[in-house]
C-alpha cells in the first residue's frame, strides 16, 4: 500500500489523484502473485467453462459403448374391413407383442467407446492447459501492474526533486545568482512530470481492470500490493527437458488416438449391422368358442452396404485425412513449445543480467550522479541543465529497474507454462 502525494500542478491531475487515492483503501488485503492465483483458479469462469465441457465430454464414453435401446411394437394384425374390425372372424387376425434390439456389428460399440473416452482425456488436458495459461497470465499481469506501481512511486520521489531544484532556483534567481531560465525550466519539468503522471495512472487503471476480469472481480477493485518486493531472481540455465510434461502434448496426443480409433471404426462400417426381434400373437376364439393356437416368431435382420464407394470408402478417407492433421497438429504443437522455451528463456536471461547490472551499478552511480549535481548547482559549480539531465537519467534507470524485474518475472512465468508447470 502506498499513499499519493497531491501537488497543486492542474485540475485534471488532482481529479485523477484523488480517484486513484480513494481506490485504494486502507483495509485491503494484499495482493501477492500466489493469492492472485489462488482467486483466479477459483473463480475465472473460461476455467471454469472448459472443466465443464470436461465432465460432459467424461460422460459420453458410457453412452457410446452402450446398445441402442430396444424397441417394443403392439399391433393387430389381418383385421377384416368388409364388416367391421372383427377379433374373431378371420382366422389370421390376431394382436401382437413384440420387442426388438439393434445390434451394431462386433467391436463397433467398443471402438465407439474407446474414441470418446480418448476424447475424453483430450478434454481433461485441455482443462490442465488452461490452468497453466491463466496461472502465466495472472503473474504477468500481476508483475507489470507492479512496474507501474512503482513508477508511480518513482514519480513521487522525483516530485519531491523537482520541488526542491525549483526552490534553489528560484532563491538563486532572487538573490542574482540564477537566471529566470533556471526558474522558468523547473517549472517546465514539473508540468511535464505532471502529464507523466497522468498517463501512467490512466495506464494503471487498464492494468487494474485487467487483472481484476481474470480474477472474476469488478473492472474497479481494490489491488494492493505488498510494500515490499522480493527481487531475488533464480539462476534456470535449461528448462527444455520438461517439455513433454506439457498438457497440450497429452491433449494432441489422445487427439490422435481418437482419430485412429475413428478410423478403425470407420473400416468396421463395411460390415453390416444387425437387428433381432421377436413377437407373441394373440388370436381370439372363433365365433363357435372354439379355441385358436398363439403364434410366436423370431426374425433377424441386418443392413445392406451397397453403396460402399460413395459412403464406406469416403468416411474411411474422412478419418484418414482427420488422423493426418491431428498429427501434424502435435509436430506443430511441439515446434511452438520449444519456441516458446527458448524465447522465454533468452528473455529471462537477459532481463536477469539487466537487472543485476541497474541493481548493482548503474541505479548507484545514477543516485550519486543526481545529489552531486544538486550540490554543484547549488554552489555555482554546474547549470541548471545538467541537474535536469542526471534527474530525467535517474529516472529513467529506475523505471528500467522496476521493468526488468517484472520482465524477468513475466518470462518466468512463461517459461513454467511452456515446461507444462505452474511455477520454476
Amino acid at each position: 500500500m502506498y499513499s499519493v502525494i497531491f501537488r497543486p500542478f492542474s485540475l485534471p491531475v488532482v481529479c485523477c489523484l484523488t480517484l486513484f487515492s480513494t481506490v485504494l483503501l486502507a483495509d485491503e488485503p494484499v495482493l501477492t502473485p500466489e493469492r492472485a492465483v489462488g482467486i483466479a483458479l477459483a473463480d475465472n469462469p473460461n476455467l471454469a467453462q472448459i472443466k465443464a465441457r470436461s465432465e460432459a465430454m467424461a460422460a459420453i464414453p458410457s453412452q457410446e459403448g452402450s446398445l441402442p435401446d430396444p424397441t417394443i411394437n403392439i399391433g393387430a394384425l389381418n383385421l377384416p374391413t368388409a364388416n367391421g374390425l372383427n377379433l374373431q372372424k378371420e382366422d389370421m387376425t390376431m394382436l401382437e407383442v413384440g420387442v426388438s434390439q439393434a445390434i451394431p456389428f462386433p467391436g463397433k460399440l467398443a471402438l465407439r467407446e474407446k474414441a470418446a473416452t480418448f476424447e475424453a482425456a483430450a478434454a481433461a488436458d485441455s482443462v490442465d492447459e488452461a490452468r497453466l495459461r491463466l496461472v502465466r497470465d495472472v503473474k504477468m499481469h500481476w508483475w507489470q501492474l507492479v512496474f507501474i506501481h512503482r513508477s508511480l512511486l518513482n514519480l513521487d520521489d522525483t516530485e519531491r526533486l523537482l520541488k526542491q531544484l525549483a526552490e534553489i532556483a528560484n532563491s538563486q534567481y532572487r538573490i542574482g545568482q540564477g537566471l529566470q531560465q533556471d526558474v522558468l525550466a523547473a517549472l517546465l519539468e514539473q508540468s511535464k512530470l505532471a502529464k507523466e503522471k497522468a498517463q501512467h495512472l490512466g495506464m494503471h487503471r487498464a492494468e487494474i481492470a485487467r487483472l481484476n476480469a481474470l480474477l472474476n472481480r469488478s473492472p474497479d477493485s481494490t489491488i494492493r500490493f505488498p510494500d515490499e518486493v522480493d527481487t531475488r531472481l533464480p539462476d534456470i540455465q535449461s528448462a527444455t527437458d520438461g517439455q513433454e510434461s506439457r498438457p497440450l502434448l497429452a491433449e494432441r496426443k489422445n487427439a490422435i488416438d481418437a482419430a485412429q480409433t475413428r478410423l478403425e471404426l470407420a473400416k468396421k462400417d463395411y460390415y453390416p449391422d444387425f437387428t433381432l426381434g421377436t413377437a407373441y400373437s394373440f388370436r381370439q376364439s372363433t365365433p363357435n368358442g372354439q379355441s385358436r393356437s398363439d403364434f410366436a416368431s423370431v426374425q433377424l435382420s441386418m443392413t445392406l452396404p451397397i453403396y460402399t464407394e460413395r459412403k464406406q470408402a469416403k468416411a474411411v478417407d474422412q478419418r484418414q485425412s482427420e488422423l493426418l492433421k491431428e498429427r501434424y497438429a502435435l509436430d506443430q504443437a511441439r515446434r511452438e513449445i520449444q519456441v516458446e522455451i527458448s524465447e522465454s528463456q533468452a528473455l529471462y536471461q537477459s532481463s536477469r543480467a539487466q537487472f543485476e547490472q541497474l541493481k548493482n551499478t548503474i541505479l548507484p552511480l545514477a543516485e550519486q550522479n543526481v545529489a552531486s549535481a544538486v550540490n554543484a548547482y547549488q554552489v555555482g559549480k554546474t547549470n541548471f541543465q545538467s541537474v535536469i539531465q542526471a534527474k530525467n537519467a535517474w529516472i529513467e534507470y529506475r523505471n528500467q529497474y522496476w521493468q526488468t524485474l517484472a520482465e524477468a518475472h513475466q518470462a518466468l512465468a512463461q517459461l513454467a507454462a511452456a515446461t507444462g508447470r505452474e511455477s520454476l
